[in-house]
């Protein structure tokens, strides 16, 4: 299994509607199709924070995949209405766009008791 974290900068006034968003996927109405398409994209894992910052809020990301390379292919290719609602979700509140691709953060720390 793979995982990685990634922090996203929120767009000023844009905390409120990525809380919403993420608890209609959560517990809310787009809980199954939110399921769905996680399974599709093989994620095993995803948890978000907001945290909030002297920059602005930014959120946290957590990813476990077997594969996040064709995770990260399959969030940002998927013609699935779901799938095209989060992207837009994320250019609102990040102003990111994933048809720009993703540059997975550098890994520059990894402890656990019991590695070599």
């Amino acid at each position: 299994m793979q995982s990685v974290a990634f922090a996203v900068p929120l767009l000023p006034g844009q905390a409120e509607a990525a809380r919403v968003a993420l608890a209609s996927c959560w517990s809310g109405a787009r809980k199954e199709a939110y399921q769905d398409a996680r399974r599709r994209a093989g994620i095993i894992r995803e948890a978000v924070w907001i945290q909030p910052g002297p920059g602005g809020d930014v959120a946290v990301v957590y990813l476990e995949a077997d594969d996040l390379a064709a995770a990260f292919t399959v969030l940002a290719t998927s013609a699935e209405p779901f799938d095209r609602w989060f992207r837009g979700h994320a250019g609102q509140v990040h102003g990111i766009a994933w048809d720009d691709g993703f540059t997975a953060p550098e890994l520059v720390l990894d402890y656990g008791t019991g590695r070599i």
